[in-house]
């Protein structure tokens, strides 16, 4: 057998001499037509290296697609074991190994559907092992778009369970963590895997949304996983030490995965999962040290919460845990004294082993009973002068407290009146960063004097009871979608997304909304105007007023809503409450004051905007300029060190707040500029090709490095894994976007073209050198070439290297965007000076015409060569150029160019 295939071989390698040589090699001026070739090969008889090489003919001949398909299935027909002639052909052939759709594909995704009409020729028993046994080593070399054809053809999920998860492990142990990985997630042999040993690699090599996919269908084994996340990020955990057990790790940067980045991965996970937090203590109780920390901040350091309030959070976020308890006695006397972090210990009951020998002697000292004086020192520092603050203008029984459906009748009435305008507001318990998205407590609507508050679960809880569960979810869809009705608000599209968490029903609000003007619009529209309001006497005042505050030890000075209501209402909006643990029943006072205030002052903000919006630099026809779809309210800890760059695209991306009311316009691959993280160098590659601006780090570049290009040039970064959840901190809203790594170049391009809108066109492709991203080309005639070409020998003869020395003094234009394609030639000047090649070159570029292979020159078809100004690459359209645009006709599918699309079939 062993003999029969080397003759074999040497009659495929004659016979491809014949033929000209390799596909993308040299090729001799004789050789024999494709129909004496074909003829040829059934004289012959069928043999699967002859098919071969009568099928890699025919594959480098667009117009022949048809007859190629045919050739295939009557190929097959002719053959005595159609299944072991398809690997006799992938073993010599190597075409396959390659990214993108190959010969290799081609052929098998034909035999796959000529098999389903030719069911006979599926094999069995010891035949199929040996087949199976042959395929196996096919698939660790192969790329992923053969693998779910190879696995059903050879029914690889029939083949024996032990020998499969023996070839896994031999492709594990040989350092192929990736490959190991993806071929058991296509036998889906996980249930029998250590999830340690198989997810751990591809954590440490970036590859999580491979881990991901691993898991992904098994929950046994996403709860083993949390739990070995969760055990690495103990205080005092190696990861390194886990790291030096694997060998050959690619890509693999130490400082990169430090137990910050795993908690936020550990979070995403079991919310994707949606597995129960407590898996995870390790994590929770590091994201409750962090809350402690900030509960301290806003009390202490800032002053904007109130005793009731931080008492309430802080006791709900340590609950029980000693370890948590333990730590806030450490706050407490860090931030107040010995008797404050005594009373706590005596609140948790905490034993005195574990407090602090100040603490302990302090707890002995204490009174069973606090003393009225006490408790009225404690508070003392409380006390705020209301006055400073904005004040509801309306008294307190207007204010209604809705519970019931019944008393959500005069609600019903008053509101959804036309020519009604509403301001509405919502309040929930922060979450501070647990895990799910929250849900709306309180829905405060305000109408003219009047402010119902709608206990919402509540509400819902009643109506479902009494059988009416539609009522209040129809009750907000009219709401919201009457475009009679003025619904104000500040940061829309945050509210309506809780709401449609804690109703179903509420789902898609945000793009049924109607008649909304959300003043979050205008405070941006204020700081943009071109009369300065924070100027002059204004801003003097607003100063004024800040230090003020300052000097009393009030509070920090005010952002977001709080400084709008300051700016326009002239005092600014009492946060005090806002914080609050809005689950909790019966409200306080203060809460319902403060929830009224909320949405009330809006109803005062766009009064006064409406009567004189010159005055605040806003165009005179107000309404007509903020009635809209609602935006969204920036997440204040994080805009901090966010710059404003607008989004490539219209719509919401991912890792964006930002939303708009219409269908992102389409953009061209010219108005698309990206910077690719150095995982991602293939798509960088790819998107090149198609005309995209494209930068690539290089691979010892820190992934940081993609934050500093995109905020400094404009572009949006693409990246993947773990350095997505630290890049999309580091610059403006939309701007950047995470790809599966573990899918081919080509996925993750049509990926990221749908997601931006990006329209790709025929003359796109190839617009762009891929080598330095240049999209300057010089249109070169064949003869001129040539001169270069000989000058360039003669040159390296003498010791020179240039050839662009006796052409500096002569002028020559340079051409925008221009590609190798026919569509395109007719865009190149006419009458170009041959002789000024090298002048449109950037300075200090040299063509690099040694690369031209001899023979090239000789084509009779060819007639002008292309050479980029930056780097001096050549480039010409070789017999293979129509294959390898075809390439590209998904992407002109997915972006909708018809036109090309049909350039190309």
């Amino acid at each position: 057998m062993k003999i029969a295939y080397q003759d074999a071989m040497q009659i495929h390698e004659s016979s491809t001499k014949g033929l000209g040589g390799r596909i993308f090699g040299k090729r001799h001026s004789r050789r024999p037509s494709i129909t004496q070739i074909i003829l040829g090969a059934h004289e012959r008889g069928q043999d699967p290296l002859l098919l071969l090489k009568t099928l890699q003919l025919l594959w480098t001949k667009k117009e022949m697609k048809k007859q190629l398909k045919e050739e295939i299935r009557r190929g097959f027909a002719g053959l005595e074991d159609p299944l072991a002639g398809l690997l006799d052909i992938l073993e010599s052939s190597s075409d396959w190994k390659g990214k993108g759709h190959s010969l290799g594909y081609y052929i098998t995704s034909e035999l796959q559907l000529w098999m389903k009409e030719h069911p006979a020729v599926q094999q069995s028993g010891m035949k199929l092992k040996k087949l199976q046994t042959r395929v196996l080593r096919i698939l660790a070399q192969c790329p992923a778009n053969l693998l779910d054809p190879l696995i059903s053809i050879y029914q690889l999920h029939t083949a024996d369970r032990n020998y499969l998860l023996g070839h896994v492990s031999h492709l594990y142990h040989r350092g192929d963590y990736k490959e190991a990985a993806i071929l058991s997630i296509k036998l889906k042999l996980q249930p029998d895997q250590d999830v340690e040993k198989m997810c751990m690699p591809l954590l440490f090599q970036d590859k999580i949304n491979l881990m991901e996919d691993y898991v992904g269908e098994y929950p046994e084994l996403q709860c083993k996983l949390l739990q070995i996340l969760d055990t690495w990020c103990e205080p005092g955990f190696n990861i390194r030490d886990i790291a030096r057990q694997y060998q050959g790790l690619s890509r693999y940067k130490p400082d990169k995965l430090n137990r910050k980045m795993l908690s936020k991965l550990v979070f995403r996970l079991l919310d994707r999962f949606n597995v129960d937090p407590a898996l995870c203590p390790n994590v929770i109780n590091q994201r409750h040290l962090r809350t402690l920390h900030y509960l301290f901040y806003k009390r202490f350091v800032e002053k904007t919460m109130t005793q009731e309030n931080w008492k309430d959070h802080v006791q709900s976020t340590v609950g029980e845990n000693q370890w948590l308890q333990g730590h806030l006695i450490q706050l407490l006397i860090s931030y107040c004294d010995l008797n404050t972090a005594a009373r706590w210990a005596q609140r948790c009951n905490l034993p005195k082993e574990m407090l602090p020998n100040g603490v302990a002697d302090e707890l002995q000292k204490l009174k069973i009973q606090e003393s009225v004086e006490e408790a009225a020192k404690a508070e003392n520092y409380e006390e705020v002068n209301k006055k400073d603050y904005y004040q509801l203008p309306i008294p307190r029984a207007n204010i209604h407290f809705l519970q019931k459906w019944e008393e959500m009748l005069q609600c019903w009435e008053k509101v959804l009146q036309p020519g009604q305008i509403v301001a509405i507001d919502m309040e929930w318990r922060p979450s501070f960063g647990m895990v799910g998205k929250p849900r709306v407590s309180l829905l405060q609507i305000a109408v003219k004097d009047e402010v119902f508050l709608l206990d919402l679960p509540r509400l819902l809880e009643h109506a479902e009871m009494e059988g009416e569960k539609e009522k209040l979810p129809h009750f907000i869809q009219m709401l919201y979608s009457d475009a009679a009705i003025t619904k104000l608000g500040y940061g829309m599209s945050g509210d309506l997304s809780s709401l449609a968490a804690t109703c179903f029903a509420l789902k898609g609000m945000d793009k049924q909304s109607q008649g909304v003007v959300d003043l979050l619009t205008v405070d941006k529209q204020l700081q943009k105007s071109s009369i300065d309001w924070k100027k002059g006497s204004r801003k003097a005042d607003i100063l004024s007023a800040e230090q003020s505050y300052e000097d009393k030890g009030i509070r920090q000075p005010e952002k977001g809503l709080s400084l709008l209501v300051q700016h326009i209402l002239g005092k600014p909006l009492d946060k005090t409450e806002q914080l609050s643990n809005w689950e909790k029943r019966p409200l306080r006072e203060e809460q319902i004051i403060y929830a009224a205030s909320d949405a009330y002052c809006l109803l005062e903000i766009y009064e006064k905007l409406c009567k004189d919006p010159a005055s605040f630099g806003l165009s005179s026809d107000l309404t007509k300029s903020l009635v809209g779809k609602p935006s969204v309210k920036a997440r204040a800890k994080k805009q901090l060190n966010k710059q404003e760059v607008p989004s490539p695209c219209g719509q919401q991306c991912k890792g964006s707040d930002k939303e708009t009311s219409h269908p992102p316009a389409p953009i061209s691959p010219k108005e698309f500029s990206v910077v690719c993280d150095n995982m991602l160098q293939g798509l960088g590659r790819y998107l090149r090709c198609l005309g995209v601006d494209v930068r690539m780090l290089e691979n010892e570049d820190d992934h940081r490095k993609a934050a500093e290009i995109a905020r400094q040039e404009g572009r949006v970064i693409l990246t993947s894994g773990l350095p997505y959840q630290t890049l999309q901190s580091q610059v403006g809203e939309g701007r950047c976007f995470s790809v599966n790594c573990s899918e081919k170049a080509k996925e993750q391009a049509l990926q990221v073209l749908k997601h931006f809108n990006v329209h790709v066109t025929l003359e796109d492709i190839f617009s762009r050198c891929q080598v330095c991203n240049c999209n300057k080309y010089l249109k070169v005639p064949k003869e001129r070439m040539r001169q270069l070409v000989e000058g360039s020998k003669r040159s390296a003869g003498d010791g020179g290297t240039s050839c662009s020395t006796p052409c500096e003094e002569k002028s020559s234009r340079t051409c925008d965007a221009a590609q190798p394609t026919e569509t395109a030639q007719g865009e190149w000047p006419e009458g170009t000076d041959p002789c000024g090649a090298a002048v449109g070159l950037e300075e200090g570029t040299t063509l690099q015409v040694a690369a031209i292979p001899p023979g090239v020159l000789d084509k009779a078809e060819l007639t002008d060569f292309y050479c980029c100004t930056r780097c001096g690459k050549v480039f010409w359209e070789g017999s293979h150029f129509g294959r390898v645009v075809s390439q590209f006709k998904d992407v002109l599918v997915i972006t909708g160019d018809e036109q090309s699309i049909y350039k190309l079939s």
